[in-house]
């Protein structure tokens, strides 16, 4: 099975993206991909919720759901579309991810879970939970000729959630992403390879690269990575593009089997300061 990751440079408006993206679909499809993943934030990189809300629409009759639904039609793949921001009742957004069939019949969606707030020293307070409202359900799908399990960007940073789409019967992982330059040069590669190895996953991550026109800078390096930890495909930049690699089921057994992790973990409890309530010589190290 061939799968691709197309590597992106959103703007602020849906009808240039969702261009940009049928032509990067049509390349990955040439070239002979069935499952094509898109960055997050595909449809539209908007730096808040006020520069949302003109262009975010609500869930039913989104017209870029319509329109993907549409290009994952007429080149007769599943599309991944990595993200887009979905307009809720209370003001929020949801960042939700969605799969097409080849037919353009929505497979499955998810919306990210794991929300980025963070004060920085010398950086202003970033509050992705001002703009978005976190999901609270994991998914693994049917794509063709392999289970995927679904994640977005931040996700990336909590083992547990891939774990849990790898027990679940997840072969492959996708992390469509929209990486800060200086998180993506220092944590991208590590954290997408230490994910490939510790579930046996292939993971398939397609990024957001190079200055957008909300003034943020996004460090691309899209790459897809076989069960062992190995990169065989990566784009080496942010330069918009398409990567592609055959991948295969079997491998995915194999490192589970060389590297049983999932089949090991056992239940635990904890002890925290344990040996504070011991007497003089009842275990206290000397």
């Amino acid at each position: 099975m061939r799968v691709a990751a197309v590597q992106m440079c959103s703007g602020t408006s849906p009808g240039p993206n969702l261009a940009a993206l049928d032509a990067l679909v049509g390349e990955a499809a040439s070239q002979g991909a069935r499952y094509v993943l898109s960055p997050e934030v595909t449809v539209v990189f908007a730096e808040n919720r006020e520069a949302l809300r003109p262009v975010a629409r609500p869930w039913d009759g989104n017209p870029a759901v319509a329109e993907a639904a549409g290009i994952a039609r007429r080149h007769d793949v599943a599309l991944h579309l990595g993200s887009l921001a979905v307009a809720l009742p209370d003001g929020r957004f949801a960042n939700r991810s969605v799969l097409f069939s080849p037919d353009g019949d929505i497979a499955a969606t998810y919306d990210k879970i794991h929300l980025f707030d963070a004060t920085l020293p010398g950086v202003r307070a970033y509050r992705e939970s001002d703009a978005y409202r976190a999901g609270e359900q994991a998914v693994v799908s049917t794509a063709p000729g392999f289970r995927l399990g679904l994640t977005i960007c931040y996700d990336l940073r909590f083992p547990a959630l891939h774990r849990a789409l790898a027990e679940a019967g997840a072969e492959v992982l996708a992390v469509p992403a929209a990486f800060t330059v200086p998180t993506g040069a220092a944590h991208w590669e590590i954290l997408l390879r230490a994910r490939a190895i510790e579930t046996g996953c292939y993971v398939v991550a397609a990024a957001q690269g190079g200055m957008h026109e909300n003034g943020r800078a996004t460090y691309g390096h899209s790459m897809i990575i076989d069960p062992w930890g190995g990169i065989v495909a990566r784009i080496d930049g942010d330069e918009t593009g398409v990567i592609v690699a055959d991948i295969d089921p079997a491998a995915v057994a194999e490192a589970r089997q060389r590297v049983p992790a999932l089949a090991n973990a056992r239940p635990f409890t904890l002890a925290v300061d344990a040996a504070e309530g011991l007497s003089e010589g009842e275990g206290k190290p000397s």
